[in-house]
């Protein structure tokens, strides 16, 4: 097992705000605008529609990226 598999096991299946741009090393609102535009698109939950963000679409964002 590689040692990114590893990390992607450790993980939560979704992360919050603050932990898609630790990852992503950019700022909350850039996260925001790239919702609002569908370019990494939130799930929104709760009564203040909280963004939380799907690993998988993390790690393919972070993927393509690399290309």
């Amino acid at each position: 097992m590689t040692k990114s598999t590893e990390n992607n096991k450790e993980m939560p299946e979704l992360l919050t705000l603050q932990e898609a741009c630790d990852i992503l090393k950019c700022h909350p609102n850039t996260l925001r605008q790239w919702d609002n535009k569908g370019i990494l698109v939130a799930v929104r939950f709760g009564e203040r529609k909280d963004r939380r963000y799907k690993k998988d679409d993390i790690m393919k964002f972070l993927n393509q990226k690399k290309r």
